[in-house]
This record gives structure tokens, sequence and C-alpha cells, in this order.
């Protein structure tokens, strides 16, 4: 059976790097968004998240590595902005490798799940896994 609405199957994953914290897809996206948009406030518009929000996040992302992931710089006549660092491109390109991996190590597995799943109209409600 195809996946509905022509969606693949996706694999979601979360690194926890004790005791620093966990790393996991919003952070990564939220990474990527940055580079991006150039800034924290673009990111967060990109997601439909509050700029406190993906601040706090990227400071506690620049609080868990031995270098900082993501550099800013304050607004005023030149409007400021934010860049990924190298340590955050190699963060990024790291666990999009993971994710990547893991999916073709599980693809087999995960269209048998696939195919098991049910039509629409049988299946239970969406957010009660």
């Amino acid at each position: 059976m195809p996946a509905i609405s022509g969606q693949k199957p996706v694999i979601s994953i979360r690194v926890d790097l004790a005791p620093a914290g966990r790393l996991g897809p919003g952070k990564i996206d939220l990474l990527e968004a940055i580079e991006e948009t150039g800034s924290i406030s673009g990111a967060g518009r990109a997601m439909t998240m509050s700029y406190r929000r993906a601040w706090l996040l990227v400071d506690n992302l620049n609080r868990m590595f031995r270098q900082p992931l993501v550099e800013a710089s304050p607004g005023g006549a030149k409007g400021g902005g934010a860049r990924l660092t190298a340590m955050g491109r190699e963060v990024v390109a790291h666990y999009r490798a993971i994710e990547s991996k893991a999916l073709k190590a599980a693809s087999l597995h995960i269209d048998a799940l696939q195919d098991a799943v049910a039509e629409p109209s049988s299946a239970e409600p969406a957010g009660t896994s």
C-alpha cells in the first residue's frame, strides 16, 4: 500500500548527548533555517516559532557543544543577523548522515509497517500514537 497522500514514511531521530542535552529534528531544522534566512528571528518565523523560543534553542545548542553552532551579530544600522559556524554546519551534516543511514538500514522494516497501515477511514484518530 502506498503512503497516504504520497508521503513517504520518515524516521525521526533524537540523539541524547548526555549530559549535554538532546539533538533532534527540530533543533536541526532550526539550524538549517538560520543558515537559509540569515537570522534567528527569520528562522523562527519560517518555523512558526517565537523569536524567544528560537533564541533559547540556539542558546541551548551553543552551550551543548565545545564551540558555538550559531554566531549572531546585533541589529542596528546594518540590521544584524546570524549564521552557522563551521561547527554548526558540521553538526547538521553529522545529524543528517545519521538520519539517512538509519532510514536506509530500516527501510525494509519501514516498508513492512507501511504495508500494514490501515486505510485512513479505519485508522485511529491522529495524535493517539
